[in-house]
């Protein structure tokens, strides 16, 4: 049971419906006036120039400024033309009303934008809560997360962890988040902070060596996305509890730098990013965290972009990530287009970059140790059928490779779940279960 309005749903529910109800009601009475000048003149001014302004704002977003690698979908573009609308009039009806009136109109037009924002937010289903979306988390140093170093259970060849795991009395029932500051020593990139989780296991004597997910957001986004769009905590937690306090330690990365930069997840011009994912970070991991050991209990994911990232460590990097998930990734690294990416990248060179494009590089060589699940929507018309093409390949390669399409489109109602309905074939994976 929600423990109170901050856990509330914001995307199905009652809140959403009342959002929906008095957003209308305030539609209707910003449109509704008993001034003449208000249906021949105001009103249709006001239309038109919202209208303008949606097409402003969908040219700027798909053509000019492309923060998204694909285009915004029409139900989008229609809510955010419902929320400029109330905007616009607001501002129209503003000269014509008295005081009271334009206190009214004021919250009228509020609760529009409201509307509007929600259905956006139901859309991608990005802030689930008020909590995510005010992005509240608990975290603990690193330093006190992690604690004294300690003596490594041992698990004899061909046992899983949690075969010969017994949890000790005291054990605590969540694991613990601490950002973290992991720097580019080898590949000289600057990422922005970490987040690590520890599962409760983690607090054990003798420590279990537990396998490690290296997990990132989209683009645009930031590492936070995860902890609060895609509730990780919790996620983990959940998993934790059902096995005795083991789960993947977690770190969740920052493969672009800021959130509107698209390095593209490899070495070249825009920077180091594959020597950053594939060194700095289990460089960093050894020097500060008690693991598990080898490729095979490496786990790399993320989505859309950070799926397409994944992928392109699996294949580029496989001495260190045997294990990979693929959620609504792309079927190559882009930029908008192939001469677009090819020419920021590698200055025209077309050869450079087949060396690294997963599509290339799986078309040339066999993976026959890499275990490899995609995710997809089945209402995302733009990458559904990319992640069959990329599986397809993947099996080709010789991969142990999955598709598993799931209820929704491009957004947290496919990446969420997505992620945490392949827990388990993680674990089975990473060695952590049977």
């Amino acid at each position: 049971m929600a423990a109170g309005p901050l856990d509330w749903s914001l995307v199905d529910g009652a809140v959403p419906l009342v959002v929906q109800v008095l957003g209308a009601l305030a539609l209707a009475a910003l449109l509704f006036s008993r001034d003449r000048r208000w249906w021949t003149r105001l009103l249709p001014i006001g239309v038109v120039v919202a209208a303008l302004l949606t097409l402003l704002v969908k040219l700027t977003v798909d053509d000019w400024w492309q923060p998204f690698p694909d285009k915004l979908p029409s139900d989008v573009v229609v809510w955010i033309g419902v929320a400029i609308l109330g905007v616009c009039l607001l501002l129209f009806r503003m000269p014509t009303l008295r005081w009271r009136g334009r206190l009214g109109a004021l919250v009228a037009g509020l609760l529009v934008v409201v509307l509007g924002l929600s259905e956006v937010n139901i859309h991608y289903d990005n802030y689930p809560t008020a909590r995510t979306m005010l992005g509240t988390q608990d975290t603990v140093s690193l330093k006190d997360a992690t604690g004294k170093k300690a003596a490594l259970l041992g698990v004899p060849k061909g046992k899983a962890l949690s075969e010969v795991w017994q949890a000790p009395a005291g054990l605590p029932a969540k694991g613990t988040v601490s950002t973290a500051s992991i720097p580019g020593t080898k590949s000289g990139f600057k990422a922005r902070d970490a987040y690590v989780y520890l599962p409760p296991a983690y607090r054990a004597s003798p420590r279990p060596p537990l396998p490690v997910l290296v997990l990132m957001a989209g683009q645009p986004g930031a590492p936070q996305d995860w902890i609060t769009s895609g509730q990780l905590p919790d996620m983990m937690d959940d998993f934790a509890a059902d096995h005795a306090g083991l789960a993947p330690i977690v770190l969740v990365v920052d493969p672009l730098g800021s959130s509107f930069d698209n390095p593209l997840c490899m070495d070249s011009r825009l920077g180091k990013v594959q020597t950053y994912l594939a060194d700095d970070v289990p460089a960093w991991a050894a020097a500060h965290l008690q693991t598990a050991e080898g490729r095979t209990h490496w786990a790399v994911s993320g989505l859309s972009n950070g799926g397409t990232c994944a992928l392109q460590l699996a294949v580029n990097a496989p001495r260190r990530y045997g294990v990979f998930l693929d959620i609504s990734g792309q079927d190559e690294p882009t930029l908008g287009s192939r001469k677009q990416t090819v020419d920021a990248a590698f200055g025209g060179d077309e050869a450079a970059f087949e060396k690294v494009n997963p599509m290339d590089v799986m078309a040339r060589e066999k993976f026959p140790d890499t275990a490899g699940m995609f995710v997809a929507g089945t209402d995302d018309s733009t990458y559904r059928p990319q992640a069959h093409k990329v599986y397809e390949a993947a099996k080709k390669a010789g991969m142990r490779a999955g598709l598993v399409e799931l209820p929704g489109g491009h957004s947290w109602q496919v990446w969420r779940p997505g992620l945490r309905k392949q827990l388990p074939w993680l674990a089975s994976r990473l060695g952590l279960t049977p």
